[in-house]
């Protein structure tokens, strides 16, 4: 990889190294490297630690009075200088991975017409029927690992966002990186313009993408095809990202190609397997066994169904057959509660349609099936009400209250409402961050159900191995490997994830685990190795400085 970048810098001279952000070194150029690579003048006539660079960083940061203006003083600093962005990221985590992503990228979206400034990424219109191979070409870097892509029908929790969703991809690959070590050199963003259905935006002169409505389902699909067929002829070692389609297409696309080539949906299945995470704690913290719990969801899009089958798939392979572990699974949508006798589900809502009595009332449904995890993927703030907690309190002693919805304010509830109404009793997490919460002379830890966790650590896995497919395997395997990182301590307080603080070398493990699985499957394109930890650590990259003398 080092003597990839060195040869790269040899091809390039003067005034194009400095615009370059996987060569610029900004004011760390050695007096060697300025009088090879003929940029003296061009940069300050000194030689900085990468140290210094990050202290200077770090204060002109503490000068931005919003998340917002961080997040656009970052996304400037990665078009400049790639190193020090993925320094400055990884140096703190805990710190950062909310600026870079969620919650921050979600007002990022709203505005992204308005706070673009430079391209990254590629986007590719419906329009381009027919040349899509072509215009993949154009791409800089030959060898993709990753396309992210997405056609931005449901970002987050604000729904159909059209090109402002462009921002999504951007933030996830970043998060490849910086949580995984993943080489950014390797992935590509995609924003897929099939419309939007938003008139704000088609009204926006400000707004970047196509000003249509969007097309049929059959329209979208078969243009979907020609993309991922493209992809295997242009990227032929590339896994595809899904992100942020709507629940309906969302499902659909994945069994449309999971079986055929390499492709993963993140709210799918990187959803369930950090959500599977929390829950296989919480069972630590009952005694139980995931086979022993009941569970309701609210929501029953797409982000509930691949959480509910890949849960079944983890219950069938505790003993149950696959009948048993849907039975153990029920749902709920704006329509009332998911059963046999509604006529408007669509296919994948099937298995969990139960013959119970009809109501749209989730107090009536919890107090009736009586749940051990109520699981919010609403998207409706506070949809977890004192009701609503104070009824599973009463038919289970530890209830489980996951309120996964976000940008914050879509999270079902908080944990001081969880533990508040529940007097104490629920076992909590949320898909967003919260603070440590004091109740009853305790501190108790809301943890966060965040897929960063699990997406890049499988990407990291998919990456080293050079994995020919994505299977549901992977994403139970890197949740309970996320699951055994907690410390006993930090779990007795309700932590059910670990602390983020330590996320690369949590994904360093669990992209271990994964990369162990491949291998046993058969689906590897390189020779197994002896060690699987040191096999994924001689992949990560490290945002440090090579030498680029000529």
């Amino acid at each position: 990889m080092d003597k990839r970048r060195n040869k790269m810098a040899t091809a390039k001279h003067g005034i194009e190294v400095l615009h370059d952000p996987a060569l610029n070194k900004s004011t760390a150029f050695t007096e060697a490297e300025k009088q090879s690579l003929g940029i003296i003048g061009l940069v300050p006539d000194v030689a900085e630690t990468e140290d210094t660079q990050l202290s200077r960083v770090l204060m002109q940061l503490g000068h931005k009075s919003t998340d917002l203006e961080r997040y656009i003083y970052l996304v400037n600093l990665l078009d400049h200088n790639e190193i020090l962005f993925y320094r400055t990221v990884m140096s703190d985590p805990v710190r950062f991975l909310p600026i870079v992503y969620d919650p921050t990228i979600g007002e990022a979206c709203l505005k992204f017409g308005h706070i673009y400034r430079q391209t990254r990424g590629m986007y590719l219109s419906i329009t381009r029927r027919g040349k899509v191979r072509e215009i993949l070409k154009n791409w800089p870097q030959k060898d993709v690992r990753f396309i992210c892509v997405t056609d931005a029908g449901r970002i987050l929790g604000l729904g159909d966002l059209g090109a402002n969703g462009a921002g999504i991809p951007i933030g996830k690959l970043q998060l490849y990186t910086a949580c995984a070590g993943v080489p950014p050199q390797y992935l590509l963003p995609m924003y897929l313009d099939a419309g939007t259905n938003n008139e704000q935006y088609l009204k926006d002169p400000l707004y970047l993408g196509m000003r249509k409505t969007r097309p049929s389902t059959e329209d979208l699909f078969s243009f979907v095809d020609e993309f991922v067929e493209a992809v295997q002829e242009v990227f032929p070692k590339c896994c595809i990202h899904f992100e942020d389609w709507t629940g309906v297409d969302a499902v659909h696309l994945l069994e449309r190609y999971r079986d055929k080539y390499c492709v993963y949906n993140d709210d799918v299945q990187g959803t369930a397997g950090i959500t599977l995470a929390g829950m296989i704690n919480a069972t630590k913290l009952k005694g139980t066994q995931l086979k022993d719990e009941k569970y309701l969801f609210l929501g029953a899009g797409s982000a509930a169904i691949g959480l509910a089958n890949l849960l079944c798939t983890a219950l069938v392979a505790q003993g149950l057959t696959l009948a048993q572990a849907q039975a153990q699974v029920y749902m709920f949508d704006v329509h009332g509660l998911l059963d046999s006798t509604r006529k408007d589900l669509v296919d994948f809502q099937q298995p969990y349609a139960h013959q119970h009595e009809p109501t749209k009332d989730f107090v009536a449904a919890i107090e009736g099936i009586k749940p051990t995890t109520i699981i919010g993927v609403s998207t409706i703030g506070g949809a977890f009400s004192q009701k609503v907690i104070e009824a599973i309190s009463r038919v289970t002693e530890r209830p489980v209250v996951l309120a996964l919805s976000n940008p914050t304010e879509h999270a079902e509830c908080t944990p001081e409402q969880a533990y508040t109404w529940s007097k104490g009793k629920a076992i909590y997490a949320a898909g967003v961050q919260f603070a440590p919460v004091h109740f009853n002379g305790q501190t108790l830890l809301p943890g966060q159900a965040n897929n960063f966790y699990i997406f890049p650590a499988v990407g990291m896995a998919i990456f080293a191995t050079q994995a020919k497919r994505v299977t549901d395997e992977m994403f139970i395997e890197a949740g309970q490997a996320v699951a055994d990182q907690v410390p006993p301590e930090l779990l007795k307080q309700g932590l059910l994830y670990p602390q983020q603080s330590n996320i690369l070398e949590i994904e360093i493990q669990t992209a271990a685990r994964v990369a162990k699985l491949v291998f046993d499957a058969g689906l590897a394109r390189v020779p197994r190795p002896n060690d699987m930890v040191a096999f994924i650590r001689q992949h990560v990259y490290t945002p440090k400085y090579n030498s680029l003398e000529a």
